[in-house]
């Protein structure tokens, strides 16, 4: 593992970021954000792309993109949740953009990516409900494990009648900014039982016969929608025969980290605003900060933060492996171990609406049901290392797109 250094540039990155959302994404602003129709400030999100190029960040300059690399991108991801900033960065530069760039023809990435990369086009992946953590291998196999429909009934089917345009029909639940994308890449099982398989396709917002509807979140800072497909027109992503479970499981890594710098920012965020309540709040004539009980609860949790950080870190520098997904797991402990320690050590405070901690918690509890838990990426990380004995060879290599049998090595 390499040492988890960070350079001028990324320190660049990060105080410039802070900056920004220091003045355009405090508490006033996150709650107005999340009541408007995207459910995210746009004007943010147009500031981020052109000051600091955020949603092609990782994209390659020949796309319009900065052309930087995986540790870039989750300290970008790490500063939008230390202030729980909503925005569509998860969903369009994470989740799609990679999909779009592995599996497009040339044609499609020349049309998409750079409109990503300046933030005019905005990118949700649509999976049938609960299914993301599995569909990306960070819970499972996302080839021996059913996740998009078995051929005969649920997720999204899609058929092409005489050869003519794909047409999509069913419908997928808790698509992370599904409802206010310009661009959906959909997940649909194809072939029938006999000849199952599973592929990406492209709808456009205004395809005839998509209906979305943004759904009531336990996080009001990351929107989702339900998807339904009527008989929807749709353009395959890449060519056939394409390796889709393979490019989710390579997605799935990646997202990893982004997802465990993301949580880790948040856990930060929650421990700062606990600190400095901390040595504001008077009780019997001095500060609650200066109580020995309290300054070793919040020094735990600074180390438990901090490991997960370097793990973070450190993971974002590998180029293969499970690290990625163990990283998850200690940042959504860390995560949730910050938002209980904020609400309980805020008193009465914490529990109310009007004040922060309320969101912080939350966020750390949705966190888990979406793309955990963390019990279940461990134990996915562990098969996959070949931990668990035989058949630990086979998993491994689903979950890097390597066939049984193939190279043993983690693409």
């Amino acid at each position: 593992m390499r040492t988890a250094a960070v350079t001028e540039e990324q320190q660049e990155i990060r105080r410039t970021l802070r900056e920004l959302l220091a003045k355009r994404a405090g508490p006033a602003e996150t709650r107005a954000a999340v009541t408007t129709p995207e459910g995210y400030d746009p004007a943010l999100w147009a500031a981020l792309a052109g000051a600091l190029g955020l949603p092609g960040l990782a994209l390659p300059e020949r796309y319009g993109g900065v052309g930087c690399g995986p540790a870039e991108l989750a300290l970008a991801c790490e500063e939008t949740g230390r202030v729980l900033a909503p925005s569509p960065l998860l969903a369009t530069s994470v989740l799609a953009a990679p999909l779009i760039a592995a599996l497009g023809t040339g044609r499609q990435r020349t049309e998409l990516l750079p409109r990503i990369a300046d933030g005019t086009l905005t990118c949700a992946l649509a999976l049938p409900g609960g299914s993301l953590p599995l569909a990306l291998g960070l819970t499972g196999d996302n080839a021996a494990e059913p996740w998009a429909g078995d051929g005969r009934s649920g997720g999204v089917q899609a058929v092409r009648p005489d050869g003519a345009a794909w047409v999509l029909y069913g419908e997928a639940g808790h698509v992370l900014d599904g409802h206010s994308a310009g661009l959906l890449v959909v997940a649909a099982h194809t072939g029938g039982f006999p000849r199952s398989r599973t592929l990406l396709f492209l709808v456009r917002a205004d395809a005839t016969g998509l209906v979305r509807r943004r759904l009531p979140t336990l996080d009001v800072t990351r929107s989702q929608a339900l998807v339904e497909l009527r008989d929807v027109e749709a353009e395959l992503l890449g060519e056939e025969p394409a390796d889709t479970l393979g490019a989710l499981a390579a997605t799935g890594r990646t997202a990893a980290v982004m997802l465990a710098a993301e949580a880790v920012g948040a856990a930060r965020g929650a421990l700062d605003r606990t600190v400095e309540h901390a040595t504001t709040r008077q009780q019997f004539g001095r500060p609650i900060g200066s109580f020995q009980a309290i300054r070793h609860r919040l020094a735990d949790l600074l180390v438990q933060i901090e490991s997960a950080r370097s793990l973070t870190v450190c993971a974002a520098q590998e180029e293969q492996g499970a690290s990625g997904a163990l990283a998850l797991a200690q940042a959504l402990e860390a995560q949730r171990a910050a938002a209980a320690e904020t609400v309980q050590l805020h008193g009465g405070l914490g529990i109310t609406w009007e004040h922060d901690a309320q969101l912080y918690f939350k966020r750390a509890a949705a966190d888990e049901l979406l793309f955990g838990p963390a019990h279940r990426l461990r134990a996915r990380a562990a098969e996959c290392e070949g931990l668990f004995g035989d058949g630990a060879g086979a998993a491994r290599g689903s979950a890097a797109g390597v066939a049984p049998g193939a190279s043993g090595e983690v693409a």
